[in-house]
């Protein structure tokens, strides 16, 4: 991706996207921190009812993908991942703001997610109204066995715009 504005393109994703959710994972997420899902950790999740893939691609290429899963009246964000080349460049906002459509859509009030303390995603998430509301104390375990916490924001639906 050079500067230039680029079209940033939605689609519905499957267990047919694993190679590529895969690939945008291990270029996403430092094994330092111990995030990054396994393809049967996701595959496992997409079987289940209420989940579903995002996938975005910029030019025809995979840039980036969201799992999220709908229980009861709320979202969970599961994964949200973009290829460092596509950051900064509307990916991330443009498959978070999907999230939150698919989730007025299935008439929850509350979208959760969890992410690593110190992580540059926080910066996205709080612009899209996410607040802080709890944290979970050496919850990750990176590569060389270092824990990092977790904090949790959320959002609710009435209040997006």
């Amino acid at each position: 991706m050079s500067g230039t504005v680029h079209l940033v393109e939605l689609r519905e994703g499957g267990s047919q996207d694993l190679y590529s959710v895969n690939n945008i994972m291990q270029e996403a997420f430092d094994p330092r921190f111990g995030e990054a899902w396994t393809s049967a950790q996701c595959l496992g999740m997409l079987s289940l009812p209420g989940v579903w893939l995002v996938v975005a691609s910029v030019d025809g290429e995979d840039v980036g993908f969201a799992l999220s899963r709908a229980t009861v009246d709320e979202v969970e964000l599961l994964l949200l991942a973009t290829r460092p080349s596509a950051r900064r460049r509307g990916v991330g906002g443009a498959l978070l703001r999907a999230v939150i459509e698919e989730a007025r859509g299935r008439n929850t009030v509350r979208v959760h997610l969890e992410v690593r303390s110190g992580n540059d995603a926080v910066q996205l998430y709080r612009r899209e109204g996410f607040e802080k509301v709890g944290e979970r104390r050496d919850y990750y375990r990176g590569r060389g066995g270092q824990l990092f916490d977790a904090h949790t924001y959320a959002r609710d639906i009435a209040d997006l715009t």
